[in-house]
């Protein structure tokens, strides 16, 4: 990936749903491949046409076509006659926004991020984890002209985020090792922990300082510091980053904003209820 750049991905296959009379699961076939639709518009903001989405999904033209028609009736895409591509639809975006009203604590931590925001100058997220993934429940955008490229929604292997490591760092090894075990390492930049050994490494330095760095793991160009939100149980509930181009989050600049990070993750973890770690064993 070249630095800064934001490629698209390459239209292929991920599935072959076309040519399977049922789901192997059981489910029902045209919810299925429905379902894969959304999913797969939701990849790209610039939408696909009707010839790509079909070669993305697997499906038939026909069949893209006749789903895409009803999703379109439900609101759930649209279709922009312009560029003659699929978009999300509004539907989709009230369906989904109801995951987010169920984490409440997203509207409680608007104001943390907000002064995380303001004494960063960077863009500041509230991120949660979801099937083992990390998904950014909201954020606080920063007022520079660069932006954070974090998408609110978008998912990213807890291994190669800020975040991911930062809820990492409170398991056990044997916990990291099962979900290494069903997810790998993926390979995001050139940058990226790939060997378990490097990861537990770095683990153990988020232990013992508090906060998480993402150094262009998961993106080159830019850096994104973590640390985690505690449950009544001190369980990590959520957690909570600024991120940033490296030409503004410099590697002189990471102390100070773990240390800024660290104490307002703690702020919001008294603000829900929570208990920080150490406070229980106190």
């Amino acid at each position: 990936m070249k630095r800064n750049v934001l490629r698209r991905k390459a239209i292929g296959p991920r599935s072959d749903p076309d040519h399977d009379p049922e789901p192997r699961d059981g489910g029902v076939q045209s919810v299925d491949r429905a379902l894969l639709i959304i999913e797969t518009l939701a990849e790209d903001d610039e939408g696909y046409r009707l010839s790509d989405l079909a070669v993305r999904t697997g499906l038939s033209t026909s069949t893209a076509h006749r789903l895409l028609t009803t999703l379109e009736k439900r609101r759930f895409v649209q279709f922009d006659r312009d560029g003659s591509k699929w978009h999300v639809g509004a539907q989709s975006f009230v369906v989904g926004s109801t995951f987010v009203r169920r984490r409440n604590f997203a509207t409680q931590a608007m104001p943390y991020l907000r002064k995380l925001r303001d004494q960063t100058r960077e863009t500041a997220n509230l991120a949660v984890v979801d099937d083992e993934s990390i998904v950014v429940l909201t954020r606080m955008e920063s007022r520079e002209i660069m932006r954070s490229l974090t998408k609110v929604g978008g998912r990213v292997a807890m291994v190669a985020s800020g975040v991911g490591k930062a809820v990492l760092a409170t398991y056990s090894d044997e916990d990291v090792n099962a979900i290494i075990r069903r997810q790998g390492m993926p390979r995001l930049t050139e940058k990226s922990i790939v060997r378990p050994g490097a990861l537990f490494k770095e683990l153990e330095t988020i232990r013992r300082q508090g906060y998480a760095v993402d150094d262009e793991e998961a993106r080159i160009g830019l850096r994104c510091v973590a640390a985690v939100v505690f449950s009544d149980s001190s369980e990590p509930l959520a957690a909570i980053s600024v991120s940033g181009m490296t030409s503004r989050v410099t590697a002189a600049r990471l102390p100070a904003l773990g240390q800024t990070v660290r104490e307002v993750a703690a702020e919001l973890t008294l603000a829900l209820g929570g208990v920080m770690p150490e406070a229980k064993l106190s």
